[in-house]
């Protein structure tokens, strides 16, 4: 009996030691690009310090580099596509988890966590024959006195950061409405009956719905915040790749993921290189604060659903003696 018992409990121990090694490989592979972003990026940030992220000059040529345009054009290009997409995917997310017909359920789900599979290629390549020439149009046709302020200003080229921003949205919406169908699935039963038992109509119990899960929606839409910050090639097909800090939803703009995209191929020294890596790191600490922050959120919602384990009742026979 011992050697059998024994046999198990070591397969279990090389079982679980394997997994255990397996998970930390993940670990170990954030860290070391931790390592390698700023050990390659250190010396730009020995030459320029802080202001390499407060400067506007990006010129190879003359060896200064100022990422200023870059960060604003990436913050900018995420933050205009999550307003654009999160009323869009919380619309979905709604209408698929508590409004949708049975039959028509399945295709939608499956139509939307399509559009998430689509290569960002092909997202580009509809942005420049479809979108691009629409935003031109769109410029073209407004008021000129609207045309005079600085946000509605700018070239009519239609490569601009509204391209970019329409496109991210496009991008972000199936994912953050998967997520957020996701957490509106998990709201408890009990809360929409017992708004339908005080006599709400079922509009007044999906607000009810969505106030209980909003901690894990707001995650929902970080996380669409954290895919557009990283997103490289359909944004840099449409946003026009000139690095210039403006409010102008009709201006050529740059984001981070672009401007590594396009310059690091041709580098021409090591400092160019290593300005491009800096750029790097600040875009990888920004996505793991906002995704682990998103996550944070998430799990602080579906911890607060659990049931704490019922007290055990011990039995009768220990009560009485």
């Amino acid at each position: 009996m011992t050697t059998r018992s024994a046999a198990p409990r070591a397969t279990d121990r090389i079982f679980t030691a394997t997994t255990g090694a397996f998970a930390l490989l993940v670990v170990a592979i954030v860290c070391t690009i931790a390592v390698v972003l700023v050990s390659e990026s250190m010396q730009s940030i020995r030459a320029f310090g802080l202001s390499f992220w407060t400067t506007s000059t990006w010129n190879p040529v003359s060896g200064e580099f100022g990422a200023a345009p870059f960060i604003w054009g990436t913050l900018y290009s995420s933050i205009l596509a999550l307003l654009i997409a999160a009323p869009v995917a919380l619309g979905i997310a709604i209408f698929l988890a508590d409004m949708s017909p049975t039959w028509l359920r399945s295709p939608l789900v499956f139509l939307t966590e399509l559009l998430a599979a689509i290569p960002s290629i092909v997202y580009g390549l509809w942005g420049i024959f479809v979108l691009v020439p629409a935003i031109r149009s769109l410029q073209l046709s407004l008021p000129d006195w609207l045309t005079d302020y600085t946000l509605f200003g700018g070239p009519p080229v239609g490569v601009s950061l509204l391209s970019a921003a329409v496109v991210l949205a496009i991008m972000v919406i199936p994912f953050t409405a998967s997520v957020a169908r996701e957490v509106l699935r998990a709201v408890p039963a009990s809360q929409r009956e017992a708004a339908y038992a005080l006599g709400s109509t079922r509009w007044e119990a999906t607000l009810v719905a969505l106030h209980y899960a909003r901690t894990g929606i707001l995650g929902a839409v970080m996380l669409g915040f954290g895919r557009a910050l990283g997103e490289t090639m359909a944004v840099t097909m449409v946003i026009g790749n000139t690095p210039q800090a403006t409010w102008s939803l009709f201006a050529p703009q740059y984001t981070m993921a672009a401007v590594i995209a396009n310059e690091f191929a041709e580098a021409a020294n090591d400092m160019h290189v290593s300005a491009l890596v800096e750029v790097g790191l600040l875009l990888f600490v920004i996505t793991l604060i906002v995704n682990g922050g998103s996550r944070l959120l998430i799990w602080s919602m579906t911890r607060e659903r659990t049931p704490r384990r019922a007290v055990a009742t011990p039995p009768v026979a220990e009560v009485a003696s």
